[in-house]
């Protein structure tokens, strides 16, 4: 009998440096989304998607029309998909990069800040009316638990979010009394595994069409 061996999962945080060393990422990141608005568009609607986008890539001003041409292909709403970026956008060439995500605003597709207020300070570009959300690094809801200098940080991020008329999210939620702590901070959406886990196209499939189907009812 032949063995056979599986090949090791290699995650993200190893394969996307390697990606954007060897020049490979304007050829993955058009895969990737290729892939999720062909998928999200077998998904009922309003649902979307969100789809992380490398700082490497945002430096190539293709990547409007790129996205452009796969609403267009899946006759996608706009404002079904979401980008999220990282604050290392701004360590490079800011000023394009601040260039092509005003591009894909007038797309009419989402931005959002992810891990913010972990990395490079981006209160500059917050004026800059490109970003519709700010996500709360999944750290700081874990610190907030049992410091009230974090508690006060993420007031301050909503506060600062309210102000600019954009969306916050809370991530790396886990626990029912972490969504509740977020949720009194004010906190307009909550993500993390306290409500699911990473998972197939095919199961999120089924579990999108199944929420959609007790909704109907």
């Amino acid at each position: 009998m032949r063995s056979s061996t599986v090949a090791p999962s290699i995650g993200p945080n190893v394969f996307i440096p390697v990606a954007e060393e060897t020049g490979l990422m304007p050829a993955i990141g058009e895969w990737v989304i290729d892939e999720a608005c062909r998928a999200v568009a077998t998904w009922p609607e309003p649902i979307g998607v969100a789809i992380n986008v490398s700082a490497k890539q945002l430096i190539y001003p293709a990547l409007p029309n790129t996205i452009n041409e796969a609403i267009r292909k899946y006759r996608l709403q706009p404002d079904r998909l979401e980008l999220e970026v990282t604050e290392s956008i701004f360590l490079g060439d800011s000023a394009n990069a601040v260039d092509v995500l005003k591009r894909l605003r007038t797309l009419g597709v989402g931005i959002a800040l992810d891990d913010f207020g972990t990395g490079y300070s981006s209160l500059g570009y917050l004026n800059k009316a490109v970003f519709h959300k700010l996500k709360i690094d999944g750290s700081f809801v874990r610190e907030a638990a049992n410091n009230k200098e974090t508690v006060a940080i993420i007031q301050s991020i909503v506060q600062l979010a309210k102000s600019f008329r954009m969306t916050v999210t809370a991530e790396g939620v886990e626990t029912a009394d972490d969504f509740t702590r977020m949720r009194d901070l004010g906190c307009h959406q909550i993500q993390g595994y306290l409500f699911g886990r990473p998972m197939s196209f095919e199961k999120a499939s089924e579990l999108v069409h199944g929420i959609h189907q007790r909704l109907s009812a």
